[in-house]
């Protein structure tokens, strides 16, 4: 029967590299994970499919790593082995879910004849039940496909890349060791999956768009803010359109930062509740019109549930559904609405109003010799950043105090204010300097990253040096995990960490003083030669930098975050 059908293939590819062939389509080129025995085959079919194999340190690297890879070039993959591997993988991967993040996650399992049999192997939980981590998965990921059968096989990978292109989640794909030279139908290959978004009903759509401008054209100080969904679902484009014919007044969440070109005359800043700038605060929370795109309101996102805005008063645009005040229109996509309302605004009818201006930083008469604090460290970040360079934060002081850093234009802005897994950010940044050297292009990756969130995944640094990636790495050394001090427990010793010898790091992992400069500041005037040094900032490679800030300094708005956090947790019933 099997070779039957094999002949009745037009082009006949193995599954493999048909597999992979998807993957170069729809814009991969690189591959982050592991090997294991239940996935070297596969591996084999990479370099004629044009892919790149990574090579990770540990699989929930590699899921990090793909995560911020597909930030940068639109869509990442990872292949673990079954078990052991995928499991390590996995919060990496539930990260990926929660933040809205495409990846193709391929697990080279067991054949299907040792799954039918039960067999005791190697990597199971040995009671013979070979579906028990893929149903672990399910929960994580926007579509399941068991390549089980060859019949089927196509269209399962098919629907699978497509699903996690458009919901902008992660998949899961589960690859036996027999289906790997198994044949299907390569003439597929030839017409290119179809990753386009489905239109809107047009009735409904031009109703929602007719309600949307009837409050636009009424509203007296109408403002516009752009959440993470707005970036992840990729609307930007149509922001920007929208804002440039409108003028309106543009804010960002801090999961929104980055998504608005931030040299705009209409951008006014990081709006988080209580703790944006209280400028900020004034005029998003007095307007009587926000349009709301893509919002995601978490805790962190919104500084503790502080925003003060009147749901009477906001038009929300979803990638599944828009909400027009107290009126929901399921199924009505937000790219189509912000296409039709930017085409049919009446910009004579707006009321357009000036944004708040970014506060004035005076750094003149500041002792050069003295400790460099947070308040004074991330304004002066303006002055180092370059045009389309990527900022990866990681989760504590760096992702609060990146809110008072004004981009240049074309900067891409890495987070992960909702998930918030330590660590996350040194994976994220090896996967977006690749995704940009995939992309060919010239940019610096630029990561700020804790001490203590270091420690969780340092590993990666070996793997940026063996792709002679461009990457500038601050390490904050101020003694721990700050974050938590702030919630809970500043002298607390869980809250310590040993005090590794952070330079030498690069060289342990195999860099050397051309590949991997390493760098030391604890003053004010140390960064700033540093920061104006053009040899560091024109170089290639990596370049490592130990930079110091007292214990118990942090960014105002992680203070007022932490404050907040700390009075949920103690709420009671």
């Amino acid at each position: 029967m099997s070779d039957l059908r094999t002949s009745n293939l037009k082009k006949p590819v193995d599954v493999a590299e048909y597999l992979f062939a998807r993957l170069h389509q729809i814009g991969i080129r690189s591959i982050h994970g592991l090997p294991g025995d239940y996935n070297l085959i596969s591996l084999d079919y990479l370099p004629k499919a044009g892919l790149k194999w990574v090579g990770n340190c540990n699989e929930l690297n590699a899921a990090y790593a793909a995560d911020g890879y597909a930030r940068v070039k639109g869509i990442g993959a990872i292949m673990t082995t079954f078990g052991v591997g995928e499991l390590s993988a996995i919060n990496g991967l539930a990260g990926a879910y929660s933040e809205m993040v495409p990846i193709v996650h391929i697990v080279g399992c067991p054949s299907t004849i040792s799954q039918r049999n039960g067999m005791l192997l190697h990597h199971t939980l040995g009671n013979g039940d070979f579906n028990v981590f893929a149903n672990m998965s399910a929960n994580i990921s926007c579509a399941v496909a068991k390549l089980n059968d060859p019949v089927e096989i196509a269209n399962q990978i098919d629907h699978a890349l497509r699903e996690c292109y458009l919901r902008s989640k992660p998949v899961y794909i589960m690859l036996p060791t027999d289906m790997v030279a198994r044949k299907v139908e390569g003439a597929r290959l030839d017409e290119q999956i179809d990753l386009r978004e489905p239109p809107n009903d047009e009735g409904k759509e031009n109703y929602v768009v007719d309600v949307v401008l009837k409050y636009l054209h009424a509203a007296k100080n109408p403002v516009v803010l752009v959440d993470a969904c707005a970036i992840r679902h990729r609307v930007l484009d149509e922001v920007h359109d929208f804002i440039e014919k409108t003028q309106l007044p543009v804010f960002v969440t801090p999961m929104g930062k980055g998504a608005i070109n931030e040299s705009h005359p209409s951008f006014g800043g990081v709006y988080s509740g209580n703790a944006s700038q209280p400028d900020v605060k004034k005029m998003v929370e007095e307007s009587d019109l926000v349009l709301s795109v893509g919002a995601l309101k978490s805790d962190f996102n919104t500084a503790g549930f502080s925003y003060r805005m009147s749901q009477l008063n906001t038009i929300d645009l979803h990638s599944t559904h828009c909400v027009v005040r107290y009126s929901e229109y399921p199924g009505v996509k937000m790219r189509g609405v912000l296409r039709k309302v930017t085409d049919k605004v009446d910009v004579k009818q707006l009321k357009v109003s000036p944004p708040p201006k970014a506060p004035a930083i005076d750094f003149k008469g500041i002792d050069g010799k003295s400790p460099i604090l947070q308040s004074w460290f991330w304004p002066h970040v303006n002055t180092f950043l370059k045009e389309n360079d990527i900022v990866v934060t990681e989760t504590g002081t760096a992702n609060f105090g990146i809110w008072d850093t004004r981009f240049p234009p074309g900067v891409t802005a890495l987070n992960q204010t909702l998930w918030g897994s330590i660590g996350w950010a040194v994976g994220a940044c090896q996967g977006a300097a690749l995704g940009a050297k995939d992309a060919e292009q010239d940019r610096r990756t630029i990561l700020f990253e804790g001490d203590g969130s270091l420690q969780l995944t340092a590993q990666e640094i070996s793997t940026m040096i063996r792709h002679k990636l461009n990457i500038i790495l601050f390490v904050i050394c101020n003694d721990g995990y700050t974050i938590e001090r702030f919630i809970h427990g500043m002298e607390a010793e869980y809250n310590d960490i040993v005090e590794w010898k952070y330079k030498d790091l690069p060289t342990v992992f195999g860099g050397t003083d051309d590949t991997a400069r390493k760098y030391v500041v604890k003053t004010k005037d140390e960064l700033e030669a540093l920061l104006t040094d053009k040899d560091f900032n024109e170089r290639k490679g990596m370049r490592f930098v130990e930079l110091y800030m007292p214990k118990e300094d942090a960014p105002r708005s992680l203070q007022l975050t932490a404050e907040a956090s700390a009075k949920n947790n103690a709420k009671a019933e």
